[in-house]
């Protein structure tokens, strides 16, 4: 009997809930901290960044007008999803990160972990970013938190799978859609994410992943006036600076990039930075 040859995986963009290839038809090698050969991923271009902007605001109207409660539900089918799945992540972070099974295990573990714990603050952050505030007068005065819009995420490139979902996740609960810029050496894990939020309740374009140079596309979203907001935890140093400038041409919000413990508890920080406040007031009484 001829021995079988194996089904080489083909990685793919997820724009629009569809899987793309790059529309240049560009891909480059991912390799393990040996050098060894992984797959060849998409090397995605200023055009598909682009795409995935447009995807992301064509989104944003229905998922931010979704019920929190809502949200919360989707997020914890995703979570549900990655927890079939968890071998696959074990073996695509042991090869990405260079762990051990099982440190790769523990690392999986975690973001599963933090992903349904981000999930459960779908229907809980108006209770500490709003306030009901005190005025001199016959007044009710109400500050509720509402989404600032698409955001773009540069991946950690430190933490292939934790980090990416620690950047992710408390963007997207809180009804902004997302632009992703996966880890460059080390998309693989953020690439299959990718195919378990197409195959949960997430509707397409509320989260777009982009593979391939993190300066090549961090450059055109950080200029781009349709995004609201950027994440630069994947960018140091002068391509940061470089990045924070082009933002705030439109006044982007931007998260700069600074060191983290990606498995330490994480607080609320990044749930609470791509939130904006409406403040109403209502008159009481007749």
């Amino acid at each position: 009997m001829s021995e079988r040859l194996s089904v080489l995986k083909t990685y793919k963009l997820f724009v629009g809930g569809k899987f793309p290839r790059s529309e240049s038809g560009r891909v480059y090698e991912v390799t393990d901290a040996k050098g060894r050969w992984l797959a060849n991923a998409p090397l995605a271009s200023r055009k598909d960044a682009r795409d995935a902007v447009v995807a992301a605001r064509k989104a944003f109207g229905g998922w931010s007008g979704a019920t929190a409660y809502n949200r919360g539900q989707i997020l914890y089918r995703v979570a549900e999803m990655l927890e079939g799945r968890r071998d696959q992540f074990v073996q695509e972070v042991s090869a990405a990160e260079s762990l051990t099974k099982p440190k790769a295990t523990a690392a999986v573990d975690a973001a599963i972990d933090r992903w349904v714990w981000y999930a459960g603050w779908s229907d809980k952050i108006a209770q500490i970013a709003g306030s009901a505030n005190p005025v001199a007068g016959p007044y009710f005065n109400l500050s509720t938190p509402e989404p600032t819009g698409v955001v773009a995420l540069l991946a950690p490139q430190d933490s292939s799978f934790l980090g990416l979902i620690s950047v992710l996740a408390p963007a997207i609960v809180t009804g902004n859609t997302a632009v992703v810029v996966a880890a460059e050496r080390a998309p693989l894990p953020a690439l299959s994410l990718a195919e378990v939020l197409a195959t949960s309740d997430v509707p397409g374009g509320v989260v777009n992943v982009l593979s391939g140079r993190t300066a090549e596309l961090a450059t055109p979203l950080a200029a781009h006036q349709d995004v609201n907001a950027i994440d630069l935890a994947g960018a140091t140093g002068e391509l940061a600076t470089a990045l924070e400038t082009a933002a705030a041409d439109n006044l982007k919000r931007v998260v700069r990039p600074h060191p983290v413990d990606w498995p330490t508890d994480p607080g609320t920080t990044r749930l609470l930075a791509f939130l904006e406040t409406k403040t109403v007031w209502h008159p009481m009484g007749v």
